[in-house]
């Protein structure tokens, strides 16, 4: 559903209920389609999904390294988002935080149960291709995709997830903060440990992947 191994027959979101009371107003925010949802419309939870299911799927793919175990901490993520619809508060929390905050645990439950760490499945890491690059290029961007993706599953659990909410993601550290349930502090310190665990774990590849000290 939500990555390149899609469609393998359940369903992300709700279907049925009341008729649709709103539009896909992509101006709506998160808090208001829930809410649309909580009370009926199938169309906000159709919208919710295609807004934060790629999300949590591109979190958990990076954390985890394996599609299919992605995929589902992706659909599990947005079928407890549906479960507690009705009892959301909107405005005491973002809606994407609770999700990124709910992929994350499944994630660490995940790994807590001995699920594969993906070290064998690098060959999968889904990474679109730039139609603007010839093959030879295409080729090295994949293998710095895969490179990255080997050096953050060496990391420890708390650290790849604060690198990649960080710098895959893009969030801001007291973002970050709310979605571990950690000081400000803890995140910095969690992030600056991650980044020099991958500046050593990537130092002797800079050659072949096509990077130059210039």
């Amino acid at each position: 559903m939500f990555g390149p191994r899609a469609g393998r027959g359940r369903a992300a979101s709700p279907q049925g209920g009341a008729a649709a009371v709103a539009s896909e107003d992509k101006d709506l925010s998160d808090d208001a389609l829930l809410v649309l949802f909580a009370n009926g419309d199938p169309l906000a939870a159709r919208s919710l999904t295609a807004r934060l299911g790629p999300r949590a799927y591109a979190v958990a793919m990076r954390v985890l390294g394996d599609r299919d175990e992605a995929e589902d901490v992706a659909q599990e993520a947005m079928m407890r988002l549906w479960k507690m619809a009705p009892d959301w508060r909107p405005g005491e929390a973002q809606v994407s935080t609770w999700v990124y905050r709910v992929a994350m645990n499944l994630c660490l439950d995940r790994k807590r149960r001995g699920a594969r760490a993906g070290l064998d499945r690098l060959d999968d890491v889904p990474e679109p291709s730039d139609p603007a690059l010839g093959a030879p290029e295409q080729m090295q961007e994949g293998a710095r995709a895969e490179a990255l993706q080997a050096a953050l599953m060496t990391l420890p659990d708390r650290q790849r997830q604060a690198v990649v909410l960080r710098h895959i993601e893009e969030l801001s550290n007291p973002e970050i903060a709310g979605i571990m349930e950690i000081s400000v502090e803890a995140v910095e310190s969690l992030i600056a440990r991650g980044k020099r665990a991958l500046a050593a774990a990537l130092a002797g590849e800079r050659e072949k992947l096509g990077y130059s000290d210039g």
